[in-house]
Formats: structure tokens, C-alpha cells, sequence
């Protein structure tokens, strides 16, 4: 997984994101594009190349574009229901890989919200009905929220976080092998708090996953991510 994260993308510990109608600048997205345009193209003609175009981004599932290439764990959020919306893009643009576990995408992410902003403003300009922004689906702009700094600061007791795992540990072997399920052990301590969050709030889709990290608190989910940060 990526650096500690310091901002966190929208993966909240209280009610998901509501829609806002600021939307970004097209042409400043235009240019903060260029970072991605080693593997990625989009507009008239644009094709997959290391990465998938992205032309019709919104409303798309994820891993599922004919003739491109994707990890098995984007294949994987795409089968759990993953679909590209204004919300699920800026998540993955902040930090891909805290959003999808073990993305090809080595791309670290944009840090600032108005960035990201910009860059989904430029995107839409190739999607479905970009006329209707912000008012219509697939096009809305959200408002996220940042995950506040006194949950990423909680200290996780480890031996409460072993008590705890018996249910992960159905499904996630301790070991860390990974056969069909993504192996949790070794997690930096954010990321794992950032992933189980996003499942709380329904940001990423695996209807086990949400029942599970919803009866979590706070302080059960730093314990599990102290327990399986430090888990060999």
C-alpha cells in the first residue's frame, strides 16, 4: 500500500458525501491531465494503452472496458459493484491505492481537492450529457469530507484488534496469502483505517464488507488495523 495518508478521500467515519454544485475548471483540468497521459488518453480516437482510455468514464464499472488491461483487485471492486461516479473518481484520484488494493496504477494520487476537482471537470467533457452537470447522474459533483485527524490518530490496542479478527479472519488468511481474497496482513495502519471506513460509509461496494464494518467503532477499527499492521 501507498505512503500515510494525510488526506483522507472521502471515506468517512459519519454520513457519506452529499452533492454540491461548484463544479472544477475543465481547462485548468486539461493541464493537470498531463500527468496522466502516459497511460491514459481520452477524446476523439483515444484508445487503451497502458491503461484504459477514459472516454465514458462515468457510470462505468470498474475493470470491465473491452481490450483494456486491469489488476485483478480492480477486476475484483468492479464484481463488488465498483461503478466510476463524481464521488468513486475522486476517492481513487486522492489515493488509488488506498480505493482499490493492489491497482497497477502507480500514480500516487492528487492531494488537493481543488485538483482533483479540476480534473473531473475536464473528464466529464467526454461523458455521457456533461451539459447536465451538477444536477444529473452520471455527472454530479460531490462535496467530500475529510476524514476528521483525531480518528486517524487513535492508537489501536493490538490485543483488543486479535479479539476482534476472529470474523476477518474467516475469509482473510493471517497468513497474508492471497487465494481470490486480498491479503490484509502488513497494512500500514491509515490505509487499512482508510479502506475499512470506505466500506462503512458504502463508498466501496461488497455488501459482507459494509454489513461487517458496520458494526464497527472507531476504536475496534484502529485495533484491527494495529493488530494486522504488525501481524508477520
Amino acid at each position: 500500500m501507498g505512503k500515510i495518508l494525510t488526506l483522507i478521500i472521502g471515506l468517512m467515519a459519519f454520513a457519506p458525501a452529499a452533492y454540491a454544485a461548484h463544479v472544477g475548471d475543465a481547462d485548468k483540468g486539461a493541464k493537470i491531465f498531463k500527468k496522466c497521459k502516459a497511460c491514459h488518453k481520452v477524446g476523439d480516437g483515444a484508445k487503451n494503452g497502458v491503461g484504459p482510455h477514459l472516454n465514458l468514464l462515468f457510470g462505468r464499472v470498474a475493470g470491465t472496458l473491452e481490450g483494456a488491461k486491469f489488476s485483478k483487485g480492480m477486476v475484483r471492486m468492479g464484481n463488488d459493484g465498483l461503478i466510476w461516479t463524481a464521488e468513486t473518481l475522486e476517492a481513487f484520484l486522492e489515493n488509488p491505492k488506498a480505493m482499490v488494493s493492489k491497482t497497477r496504477m502507480s500514480f500516487k494520487g492528487l492531494s488537493e481537492h481543488e485538483d482533483r476537482e479540476d480534473v473531473l471537470a475536464y473528464l466529464r467533457q467526454f461523458s455521457d450529457d456533461p451539459q447536465n452537470i451538477p444536477e444529473a447522474e452520471p455527472t454530479a459533483e460531490p462535496s467530500p469530507e475529510e476524514l476528521p485527524p483525531e480518528i486517524l490518530a487513535i492508537v489501536g490496542d493490538t490485543a483488543y484488534g486479535q479479539y476482534l479478527s476472529g470474523e476477518c479472519v474467516t475469509c482473510h488468511q493471517s497468513s497474508g496469502a492471497d487465494d481470490g481474497i486480498p491479503s490484509i496482513t502488513g497494512w500500514p495502519n491509515d490505509d487499512f483505517v482508510v479502506a475499512l471506513h470506505a466500506y462503512k460509509n458504502k463508498l466501496r461496494p461488497h455488501p459482507v464488507m459494509q454489513l461487517v464494518t458496520s458494526r464497527l467503532s472507531n476504536d475496534e477499527i484502529a485495533a484491527l488495523a494495529a493488530y494486522f499492521r504488525d501481524l508477520e
